[in-house]
């Protein structure tokens, strides 16, 4: 077997599963109930992984640490998000203090 066709053949295995994963959860809802509390555990989960990604990407940067600039400009936009700000200001606001203070020798 060609390796550009087991690369087209897991491709088209891949994107079979997850249309199969994606069908399941709308035609299945109405058949399987779960409790509140498991959905306020997954909902809690959710908010729980992505707050680690940010943390681990703000705050490591080639298998040390990023310094102090990145998690502030990460705090910054965090705390323009939480207070509703449009993501582009909170996004552009978090780039200009981060880089701001690497212009005045902050690491």
């Amino acid at each position: 077997m060609n390796a550009s066709v087991a690369v087209m053949i897991t491709v088209a295995l891949l994107a079979a599963g997850t249309f199969a994963l994606r069908f399941a959860g709308p035609a299945l809802r109405t058949r399987a109930g779960v409790p509140v509390r498991t959905e306020k555990l997954m909902g809690t989960a959710a908010v729980v992984l992505l707050v680690a990604v940010a943390a681990t990407s703000a705050l490591t940067e080639d298998q040390g640490a990023a310094g102090i600039a990145r998690p502030v400009g990460v705090l910054v936009g965090g705390v323009l998000a939480w207070r509703k700000a449009p993501f582009v200001v909170a996004v552009v606001a978090a780039a200009v203090v981060a880089a701001g203070l690497r212009l005045l020798g902050v690491p």
